[in-house]
């Protein structure tokens, strides 16, 4: 079997890459029309070698599925049900066709995990490394929108899983890629925080069936979230330092690394989970019914702002890149 692009051809190599995978490589498009009762929901995401993604540690099928997980989680967000993805690759020289074939291999596997209907695939060459743009489409009720109750101050804010965990990864990585280039990286050091590096090489993403006034996909860092629902909603945010939760070697990885697990929380990023605002009279309920989520702040009058509140009871304004 040709093992180069040269030799394959665009379209050959498409088809090649749809072999087995159930999906149709130029099918008809699937066009999505909304009833009465629906609404079509589209998300989209790009990501970048050398910003994103750093090839030396990031196993190619896990990048797939990572880079389904990033416009499905904004589909997760608003309660939509994905649909169809589109997929477009710029593929560097240096990348061969097996190589291509084991990250299309986490892209299919995702796809077929989170229920996409369709899928399907274009091919660019790329002078400055491999990129992978994704455009996704979901669809959701009509009454799940009408069924969003109305935000008000001391409705709860919670999120569903451990923040920070994917940066602190991340940084393990780089700092054991560093020693891999001076001589030899400490595979231990790598194991005993295997869970950091999951949470930033496979992020897990489960589906969520509730009814909140707001949601949110935490990609660029808790703070980042909470001033967007700040601005959206036009209240006051509060959230509680003491109750984000973290994940099992966040502090011991901190402290080697010097860095600050809330910090890593707050502005990380990469975190890959979802945030979601749901009234304070449904907190039994919400509390029995979704244990896997965490209460870490609840929403307040205007004129608070956005903040984080210490262990000691220090209000720290909100602050993120890019606001």
């Amino acid at each position: 079997m040709a093992e180069s692009f040269a030799d394959l051809g665009r379209v050959q190599a498409i088809r090649q890459l749809f072999e087995g995978t159930g999906y149709e490589p130029f099918g008809e498009p699937l066009w999505l029309t909304a009833g009465q009762q629906e609404c079509i929901v589209n998300a989209s995401g790009l990501m970048l070698e050398g910003i994103d993604f750093d090839l030396v540690y990031f196993p190619l099928p896990h990048l797939g599925r990572k880079s389904v997980l990033k416009v499905t989680g904004e589909l997760y967000a608003v309660m939509a049900q994905p649909e169809s993805l589109t997929v477009q690759l710029g593929v560097s020289a240096k990348l061969d066709f097996p190589q291509v074939q084991e990250l299309w291999s986490g892209i299919v596997s995702a796809a077929k995990e989170y229920g996409y209907k369709s899928l399907s695939l274009d091919l660019q060459p790329s002078k400055n490394g491999l990129t992978i743009a994704l455009a996704a489409t979901g669809r959701h009720n009509a009454s799940v929108t009408a069924a969003r109750p109305k935000a008000q101050s001391k409705d709860l804010i919670c999120v569903s899983g451990p923040l920070g965990a994917a940066y602190l990864g991340l940084q393990a990585l780089q700092r054991e890629k560093g020693k891999f280039e001076k001589g030899g990286p400490n595979k231990e050091a790598l194991e005993r925080y295997k869970m950091l590096v999951a949470a930033y090489l496979k992020p897990e993403l489960g589906p969520v069936d509730l009814t909140a006034s707001y949601g949110y996909f935490v990609t660029h860092g808790l703070a980042d979230a909470l001033l967007r629902l700040q601005r959206d909603s036009g209240f006051g945010v509060k959230v509680y330092a003491d109750k984000i939760p973290f994940e099992g070697g966040s502090f011991d990885l901190g402290k080697e690394l010097n860095i600050d697990p809330v910090s890593a929380a707050m502005n990380g990023g990469e975190d890959y989970h979802l945030l979601f605002v749901v009234p304070l009279a449904q907190f039994e309920k919400f509390r029995k019914d979704f244990q896997t989520f965490d209460i870490i702040g609840h929403l307040a009058q205007p004129e608070v702002g956005a903040v984080l509140v210490t262990p000691e009871g220090v209000e720290l304004p909100l602050k993120a890149q890019g606001w």
